[in-house]
């Protein structure tokens, strides 16, 4: 593994951001949920999809706060356009769980 300076580091913006809306993505070719997250009045709202299927729902992702890179440029998923990445970590299934903070937080707050 490469080691990485803090300088490089600190070029990930990664914010926290608030699930405001959330649908089923079945075009996808692996299961999704195309999310619409609010990252507060500097950053505005940004959509991506997410291969979260096996523990979440769209109604049970409403009002999540998550965190994402806010800095990556938009990437064409599908016939939808992604301008954000939410973060996860696989469980012991390789399944995804969505990172966010343990207690409520301003949004778009910066992770340091």
């Amino acid at each position: 593994m490469a080691d990485l300076d803090f300088d490089d580091f600190m070029k990930v913006d990664i914010r926290v951001g608030e699930v405001i809306r959330a649908e089923p993505y079945p075009e996808a070719r692996k299961p999704a949920i195309k999310i619409w997250i609010d990252f507060g009045a500097e950053i505005g709202e940004k959509k991506t999809s997410a291969q979260v299927t096996a523990h979440y729902t769209p109604e049970t992702l409403i009002g999540k706060q998550v965190l994402a890179v806010v800095n990556f440029p938009p990437r064409q998923i599908g016939k939808f356009m992604s301008e954000v990445l939410v973060l996860g970590l696989p469980d012991e299934d390789g399944e995804i769980r969505l990172v966010g903070p343990d207690g409520p937080v301003p949004l778009g707050g910066r992770m340091h």
